[in-house]
């Protein structure tokens, strides 16, 4: 090598200390949601974290799940989640969670968007299940993604029905739901990007993912982050990103919910199978049921704020305070929701270490803090115990 010649393994080293080089593929996959989240809570002006509230807060919680049991096997207890543990499930589980967000209604319980189904209504995180559900039943493919694809087949006033309600309000952002559907089709559907001898078009090219979610399931080899990631890097309506104080902060919710559905459902066997599923963090969302684990986490970025400033947990600033007092809206991206969902997804982290310090013999991930803090904050609401409403902001990430 001449001395005008650069060395390439100084190169390489350069190129990876900014970020240029190819990831390194012996370590394991992280989803780096809580790099962000520590980051928003580190710049964060209007949302704090009470680490003395945060304390009493772990030993409260780990003390009344003991008494409630949560586990994975709540999943299936419910009569609207599906029964079999097979590639239909898997189908239904994905098809849901690209549907799952923004059911949360400021209308009389009465007057909210409702799904009839088996004789009840059906609100909620569960007009979702009753509504596809019901789809199923009366012989529409929802849950097919060539239906999704079709868009002869699949139109918005289809997808209208599907959703009808028992109620005057109809169901939020539904084109929004239906653009979702048509983009995971296409993902599934995409030629993989090969160079083969002798083929000019596409029709001979293998499919990225053979048209079938479960093949992403297979490329992520058994790895929880791995999932979440494949979802985020190619579908964009699971790319749940936002810039907050010059980086780039990942929540990714929806795709974690769909990977902790999965964990659920099938008891971490089979399909749910993950060596690192406590990679799985607090689903910073809006809407759920008051005794089910998983499929109640599109309302956690919604619940969990609420529950850990109920808690003392999360403090907010006056004016922050006030706004969700008055149940004024918060855009999506805007500082103060970024702080919210960031903030709560670390202080759950921190309860999360809490409870291992102090408890170091028990196994506990965010997942089931969630579901707890999720199902309480229900149980107050119910009994018109409310201490602050939850933020309201509308959008497809929650």
């Amino acid at each position: 090598m001449s001395d005008d010649e650069a060395d390439p393994e100084l190169l390489e080293l350069l190129r990876q200390s900014l970020g240029l080089g190819a990831p390194d593929r012996s370590l394991p996959p992280e989803t780096k949601v809580l790099v962000g989240a520590e980051h928003v809570y580190n710049n964060a002006i209007d949302v704090a974290i009470d680490s003395r509230g945060t304390k009493a807060a772990a030993q409260t919680i780990w003390s009344l799940m003991q008494q409630k049991e949560y586990s994975t096997k709540t999943w299936a207890t419910h009569e609207l989640h599906p029964t079999a543990r097979d590639e239909s499930t898997v189908e239904f589980i994905l098809t849901m969670d690209l549907l799952n967000f923004s059911f949360w209604s400021d209308s009389p319980s009465e007057k909210r968007f409702a799904i009839e189904y088996r004789g009840k209504k059906w609100t909620g995180y569960w007009s979702l299940v009753a509504a596809l559900q019901r789809a199923i039943d009366e012989g529409v493919p929802i849950t097919n993604s060539d239906f999704w694809q079709n868009q002869e087949e699949l139109t918005e006033e289809i997808l209208g029905h599907v959703f009808r309600s028992a109620t005057d309000e109809q169901i939020p952002l539904l084109s929004e739901r239906l653009e979702n559907l048509r983009e995971a089709g296409k993902v599934l559907y995409e030629v993989r990007i090969l160079k083969v001898q002798g083929v000019k078009g596409e029709t001979d090219l293998p499919k990225k993912y053979d048209c079938s979610f479960i093949n992403c399931i297979r490329e992520a080899n058994g790895s929880a982050a791995a999932l979440v990631n494949i979802l985020a890097d190619n579908f964009s309506c699971f790319k749940d990103e936002i810039r907050f104080e010059g980086k780039i902060i990942r929540i990714l919710k929806r795709a974690q919910i769909l990977v902790a559905d999965l964990w659920a459902c099938f008891e971490g066997q089979s399909f749910g199978a993950f060596t690192d599923i406590d990679k799985i963090t607090m689903f910073a969302g809006n809407t759920l049921h008051e005794r089910d684990l998983i499929m109640k986490l599109s309302c956690i970025d919604y619940r969990v704020p609420q529950m850990l400033h109920t808690l003392g947990c999360l403090m907010y600033s006056p004016v922050l305070d006030n706004h969700i007092r008055q149940r004024r809206l918060i855009p999506f991206g805007h500082s103060w929701e970024v702080q919210l969902r960031g903030c709560s997804i670390w202080c759950v982290e921190l309860v999360k270490k809490e409870i291992q310090r102090v408890h170091p013999e028990v196994e506990v991930n965010a997942i089931l803090i969630d579901f707890f803090l999720y199902d309480t904050m229900k149980e107050q609401e119910s009994a018109g115990n409310e201490e602050i409403p939850h933020h309201r902001t509308r959008s497809i990430w929650y």
